[in-house]
């Protein structure tokens, strides 16, 4: 095992740990005057409608229903917190999903001020993971969210999600297409995460990543 890989090891394990332990919603915010109060780190949640945004934020916290899940694309239009840890070290933000279609205009508008201004102004997040739908991979849409992070200089990484639904072989062109993709992108990590809230795949290692990403 090298350097790197004992030091990945290390932070799964203590993800392990920390997300066995508390973890529990503390607010939703319509506005950022209702933000809570900046004083620990934040790794937000990113992603289209329907894209599996609160399923994985079940199988990361080990939950069955801490985020809900809805058939009903759009229905989240607010900033929601979780903290993570007692004590507390720091809270995951499951942010509204994007690309709703049937959503009227005064919605939209609502979501792209609420989005824009949250990654502009928190100084205390850390880094976003922005979730891609594995098969369909980047979207139209998406770019618009990779440009919104990458202007407002937020670090993110891209979550390829549903890994268990294509054939392996179609898993391994939209991977590459993808990763090719980030690099383009100033504000995109390098490296992509691949998983399934169903099957658990990836799963430690997001956690893992997470933890890091809060710390640093």
């Amino acid at each position: 095992m090298t350097e790197e890989e004992g030091a990945r090891a290390e932070y799964e394990e203590r993800a392990r740990r920390l997300f066995s332990g508390p973890v529990n919603f503390l607010l939703s915010a319509p506005q950022l005057k209702f933000l809570p109060e900046p004083t620990v780190p934040e790794i937000a949640v990113a992603g289209r409608s329907n894209v599996g945004k609160s399923s994985l934020l079940n199988a990361l916290t080990g939950r069955k229903a801490i985020a809900r899940t809805s058939v009903t694309p759009g229905r989240t239009q607010e900033l929601n917190y979780f903290d993570v840890g007692d004590p507390l070290q720091f809270r995951l933000v499951d942010m509204p999903g994007y690309g709703f279609a049937k959503a009227p205009l005064a919605v939209v508008k609502k979501w792209r001020f609420l989005v824009n201004d949250y990654l502009r102004g928190r100084q205390v997040l850390k880094r976003t993971l922005l979730l891609i739908d594995a098969r369909h991979g980047i979207k139209p849409v998406d770019h618009e969210i990779m440009e919104m992070l990458d202007t407002a200089a937020v670090s993110y990484r891209i979550v390829l999600t549903k890994s268990d639904k294509i054939k392996a072989s179609e898993l391994e062109a939209v991977t590459e297409r993808t990763l090719a993709e980030a690099r383009k992108h100033s504000s995109a990590y390098p490296e992509i995460s691949v998983t399934s809230s169903e099957k658990g795949l990836g799963i430690a290692e997001l956690r893992g990543f997470v933890l890091e990403s809060a710390e640093v």
